[in-house]
């Protein structure tokens, strides 16, 4: 369709008139043209000049109007030139039905003419419209295809689609908390730039909030009526606007918007626009699952290597220092800090890194938790927190974020043993708060750090603990030389001084021997009775011979408050049978001297190949489990492979569980 055409082309009804009436114009300007024209030659000159008329008229007005005005003009060629010739007069009713009919019929043939010829053009441009889209959309699938950049992809979209469409101008935004429009890209036709922004509230009317409601495409019209807009469309000179959803893996990311500044865009905007917004939506989709992918590969490398140190054993600092580094640089944060919790509610830094090489986070400094902070939700909740602003906030966390121009920060709770011990902190000097889920990267570090901190607490206490069954041993081995040396030991020496004078008195044939040998033999029955004494305070005879049971009766015989006993008479391992003992032994002798208590309760029994012995009373409670006799009953059993567990709340009495495999595991 020609441009005048586009612009001038008339409805049927009244093209069909004008194109009769123009036939009829050229009959009843033909015997003006032709009247007293006798030379042959110039009427073969009016006829190139008539043809070229006809070519003129066929090729600015249509042939609609072409074909009637050539039809007429050679009726009256016909009429007023050959013989038989008529006169130059108004034609009789005949004559008028016949000129109705040749006219008629030109226009008939004209108007079919110009409709086949519309239709052929229309399917052509239909045709070269498809091509050209397809090659837009190739271009920009290529680019999808070879993994470009997404802001790359983005510009691309919107000049195909802005030239593509012929409008003036395109954007591309993302929807933020359903709140936000953020700028993505743009395209304008030179002459219609649009007003830049970067985000901007969805206020007002706009066919972005109507996306937005709707998740369907929209149009308005009559935009330049909209008095009430939002900051993004502020300024923008445009009278109609469609806006197409872009929805990435079923949600809605964000919208399509053309615009045109002249007049209403086509009723097929909205389809074809979205089209595009599809491109757009699978170019977030492949660059979401290559940044994914990429992500994944980075995180697992960095556990791996904090693994690593963590299963090197090596300096807990060192794996405190690498595991902050890694956290940081995983949340593309600007610091990052680890920090642990100490019981006088304040919270210790123990390692910091930046990415700008530098520590601008006190590392060794203790921080009161006051006011808002990561650290103090964290504690609080035992559950990831977030801040994505400190203005406004008070305390002394909230005061040095802010003279760093910290803006938000995130952080994960790092569990050791049940406890919250401490945390690991992401910070960014940034407007934009972190992505969603970024406190789930932090997890998996969090976890390593846990087990390093286990570890390292469970090789101090082992070495602690092995410590003190050292000590206990060097300090049972002087008392038993001390009591052998004080008792027994001067007792045979006793014994052998008597037994040289026996010699001497043999040899000199003295009558006193007897009684000599009488006294020889006394002090040796004292030696034996003393060492039979001394071995009694090591492992209690009663023990050996009657087993747990008859070693606990003879415990509880000794106590002046009542004590009820449930344990059975079989007999176990020796190390057993001595380290349920020794727990009955230490847990009944701090109830006679520190619990108060009017009575008590010892039961043992077998569940699952462990032993199981309990001792509980009724007394003030308030036992402390690092005292020494309960720490080293702690170690006794752990050295067996089980587990010594004390509960003693002030005023409620105390209860002390020994846990003990059958066939021990003993700590190497």
């Amino acid at each position: 369709m020609t441009a005048w055409e586009r612009g001038r082309r008339l409805p049927l009804v009244a093209e069909i008139p004008l194109a009769a009436a123009a036939g009829a114009g050229t009959f009843a300007l033909a015997p003006v043209a032709l009247e007293g024209i006798s030379s042959g030659v110039v009427v073969a000159l009016l006829g190139v000049v008539y043809i070229a008329a006809v070519i003129a008229i066929a090729r600015f007005a249509g042939i609609a109007y072409a074909v009637p005005v050539a039809m007429a003009g050679m009726l009256a060629y016909d009429w007023f030139y050959l013989p038989p010739t008529h006169p130059f007069a108004f034609p009789d009713v005949a004559n008028l039905v016949d000129l109705v009919a040749y006219l008629g019929v030109g226009v008939l043939l004209g108007e079919l003419a110009a409709h086949a010829a519309r239709r052929a053009e229309s399917s052509e441009r239909a045709r070269r419209e498809i091509a050209d889209e397809q090659a837009a959309l190739r271009r920009v699938a290529t680019l999808v295809a070879r993994g470009a950049p997404a802001n790359e992809v983005f510009d691309a979209v919107a000049a195909e689609a802005g030239r593509l469409l012929d409008v003036h101008g395109i954007r591309i935004a993302r929807y933020e908390d359903e709140t936000e429009l953020v700028h993505v890209a743009e395209w304008s036709k030179a002459g219609y730039n649009l007003p830049a922004y970067d985000r901007a509230k969805l206020e007002g009317t706009s066919v972005s909030a109507e996306v937005l409601r709707t998740g369907r495409a929209a149009r308005i019209d009559n935009y330049e009526d909209i008095a009430v807009r939002a900051a993004f469309a502020r300024g923008v000179n445009a009278k109609s606007v469609v806006g197409a959803p872009v929805v990435v893996e079923g949600r809605l990311w964000g919208v399509m918007i053309s615009w045109s500044g002249s007049g209403p865009l086509p009723p097929d905007m909205e389809g074809r626009l979205t089209e595009f917004a599809e491109l757009v939506a699978t170019a977030i989709s492949n660059t979401d699952a290559r940044t994914g992918m990429a992500r994944l590969a980075s995180e697992q490398a960095a556990l791996r290597r904090v693994a690593t140190l963590v299963a090197k054993a090596v300096p807990t600092a060192e794996v405190f220092e690498a595991v902050t580094r890694e956290v940081g640089l995983q949340c593309g944060a600007d610091v990052a800090r680890m920090e642990r919790f100490e019981r006088d509610h304040t919270v210790t830094a123990i390692a910091a890194w930046s990415s700008g090489g530098e520590a601008p986070l006190a590392v060794g400094k203790r921080f009161a938790l006051e006011g808002e902070s990561i650290a103090a939700q964290v504690l609080a909740t035992g559950r990831p927190a977030r801040l994505d602003t400190f203005i406004g906030t008070s305390g002394p966390i909230a005061r040095e974020a802010q003279a760093l121009g910290i803006r938000a920060s995130i952080g994960c709770p790092i569990v050791v043993g049940r406890r919250t011990w401490g945390l690991i902190a992401a910070s960014t000097r940034r407007d934009a708060p972190f992505p969603p889920n970024t406190e789930s990267r932090i997890a998996d570090f969090t976890e390593l750090v846990a087990t390093a901190v286990a570890n390292a607490e469970a090789r101090a206490d082992l070495l602690a603990s092995r410590a003190r069954l050292l000590t206990a041993g060097d300090d049972a081995r002087r008392r038993v030389v001390r009591d052998l040396h004080d008792g027994a030991q001067q007792s045979l020496v006793q014994v052998i001084i008597t037994l040289r004078l026996v010699e001497h008195a043999l040899r000199d044939d003295d009558m006193a021997v007897e009684p000599l040998i009488g006294e020889a033999l006394d002090q040796a029955e004292q030696a034996n009775a003393e060492l039979r004494e001394l071995a009694r305070g090591i492992l209690p005879a009663i023990l050996a011979g009657g087993g747990l049971a008859a070693g606990v009766r003879a415990l509880v015989s000794r106590l002046r408050l009542p004590v009820d006993v449930d344990v059975p008479r079989d007999r176990f391992p020796p190390e057993i049978e001595a380290s349920a003992y020794f727990v009955v032994a230490e847990a009944l002798t701090n109830v006679a001297k520190h619990a108060d208590a009017r009575s008590a309760n010892v039961t043992a029994r077998v569940d699952d190949g462990v032993l199981r012995v309990h001792v509980w009373d009724d007394g003030v409670g308030g036992a402390r489990a690092d005292g020494s006799g309960l720490l080293g009953l702690n170690d006794r059993v752990a050295a067996m492979g089980g587990r010594l567990e004390i509960e003693s709340p002030p005023g409620d009495g105390t209860r002390i569980a020994a846990t003990l495999p059958l066939q021990p595991s003993r700590t190497p």
